[in-house]
This record gives C-alpha cells, structure tokens and sequence, in this order.
C-alpha cells in the first residue's frame, strides 16, 4: 500500500479529525481513509433516491407513535 504525509493541516481541521476518530474508535490515519473513501467513492443519490429511502423509512415507522414526551426522552438519552 501506498504511503501519504499531510503537511500544515489547520489547527482547527486537526480538531475535528482527531475527535472524529474518538468517536468512530479509529486511529486518525483510519479515520482520514474513511473520509477519503467517502468522499472519492460516494455516488451522488438524485431525489428520486431521496424520496424512496424516506418512505421505506416511514413505512417501517408506520406502526410507531411518538408524542413529545417520548422525542424529549430519546434526545435526552446519553446526555447526563
């Protein structure tokens, strides 16, 4: 495999990679690959696609009712 050096990455970009890869549990260098991946490999969707994965979405939902009790308790899950 090819290796690759960044040079003068932004303090603030760094940052941002660096808490990333905290959160995914990658190294950076995991998380800089990823993020390369994603962005040289990922296919644009048009809004057809768009549409049609919301309401695959919905209908699995279709049998859930939510009220503002249960979204305030799923926002505050994890937060202490």
């Amino acid at each position: 495999m090819a290796s690759l050096t960044i040079k003068n990455i932004p303090d603030e970009l760094y940052e941002q990679i660096k808490q990333s890869a905290v959160i995914h549990r990658r190294s950076i260098n995991s998380e800089l690959i990823v993020g390369l991946e994603k962005a040289f490999h990922s296919a644009k969707a048009d809004a057809a696609q768009h549409i049609s994965a919301a309401r695959a979405i919905r209908e699995t939902l279709a049998n859930y009712h939510f009220d503002s009790d249960d979204i305030q308790a799923a926002k505050q899950e994890g937060r202490p």
